[in-house]
Order: C-alpha cells, then sequence, then structure tokens
C-alpha cells in the first residue's frame, strides 16, 4: 500500500520567508525597542533598515506566493 505524499514546501518558500525576516526584521526590531523604552529617542528615525524593509517586503511576498503555490501544485501532481 502505498502512502501519501507529504507536503513540502519549496526552496523559493523558504527563500522569500529568510528575506523577510531579515530584511523587516532589524526595523520592527528598532520599533520594539523604542516602544518598551530601549532606546534613548522614543521617537527612532531608522533610515537604514527602513529602506531595507522597503526593498525586500514586497519581493519576498512575491517569493513566498510563488513557493506556496508551487508547493500546492507539486503536491496534487503528486497525489493522483
Amino acid at each position: 500500500m502505498d502512502s501519501p505524499p507529504r507536503f513540502k514546501l519549496t526552496v523559493v518558500f523558504w527563500i522569500g520567508l529568510a528575506l523577510l525576516v531579515l530584511g523587516t526584521g532589524p526595523l520592527l526590531l528598532i520599533i520594539l525597542a523604542a516602544e518598551l523604552g530601549l532606546t534613548s529617542d522614543p521617537n527612532p528615525n531608522p533610515i537604514g533598515p527602513g529602506l531595507l524593509a522597503f526593498f525586500t517586503f514586497w519581493p519576498a511576498v512575491i517569493l513566498i506566493v510563488w513557493g506556496l503555490i508551487a508547493s500546492v501544485l507539486r503536491y496534487r501532481k503528486q497525489a493522483g
């Protein structure tokens, strides 16, 4: 008896997720630190991390969606 195929996410999905975390993570950490009062400036203006998040967010979302679609299509093809 054959076991059902396992659902496996593609490499494209994992690259997109890594890009999202590495691209938006620094900005989110700065925002969180400012909210918790860990920075000397309660309203920081992080230009570098903001630009990094701006330029990586949509490419990361596109790669994640593309990877999910490819994973579902591959799973359906294997399932029959």
